[in-house]
């Protein structure tokens, strides 16, 4: 009865050894299951950060593009032009060394044409008329110059690339310089014909 007893104990602990052993490897394999499923995971994720590096060169190239851009036109030109009108349209308004040269050098030629028995008409004219009308002329040319410089810079943009607006404070200087022009202009030419501060009557 012993041994039988013996037996019997043993073989049930050999069935329980192979039961585990079964539940042994049904816990692998279930594992083993489960993290082929992460594993998958994990690559599907890792697949979009391959795929950001093209975006990362879309990127790149719409920056590249921006920067081709902006190394277009800048208006340094036309804004040099507006500032050269602006300040040739104040010259004419003050006068400039040009036209007091040319103004000393009608004074002393008419003084080289008349004597002293020269009548008074003749010695102002000679004298003072002709130095006038050598300022208002040089005075009128540097206010044409500015007028059409003036408009030139005005007109440009017209010209140039499309979309691409002036500057405003290009717009003001060149339309300082278009109406300091106007009024130099004007003012030059009724100064010439004896309109505007005329030769004194003499007689």
């Amino acid at each position: 009865m012993g041994t039988k007893t013996v037996d019997e104990t043993g073989v049930k602990t050999d069935e329980r050894k192979t039961d585990e052993a079964t539940e042994a490897a049904a816990s692998t394999e279930a594992a083993e299951a489960t993290e082929a499923p992460e594993a998958a995971e994990t690559a599907g994720t890792d697949t979009p950060d391959e795929t950001d590096t093209p975006e990362d060169g879309d990127v790149t190239g719409k920056t590249d593009g921006t920067d081709g851009t902006e190394a277009g036109p800048t208006g340094v030109g036309q804004g040099a032009g507006a500032v050269v009108s602006a300040g040739l349209g104040i010259v004419s308004l003050t006068g400039s060394w040009v036209g007091t040269v040319a103004s000393a050098r009608e004074s002393l030629m008419g003084q080289l044409q008349t004597s002293s028995s020269s009548d008074v008409g003749t010695l102002i004219e000679k004298g003072y008329g002709n130095a006038w009308q050598a300022t208002a002329m040089w005075g009128g040319i540097f206010a044409l110059v500015a007028l059409i410089v003036g408009v030139v810079v005005l007109a440009r943009p017209a010209f140039g690339a499309p979309g691409r607006p002036q500057a405003p404070w290009i717009k003001s200087v060149a339309w300082a310089g278009v109406a300091l022009g106007v009024i130099g202009l004007l003012l030059a030419v009724l100064k010439y014909t004896d309109v505007l501060l005329g030769l004194p009557a003499t007689g």
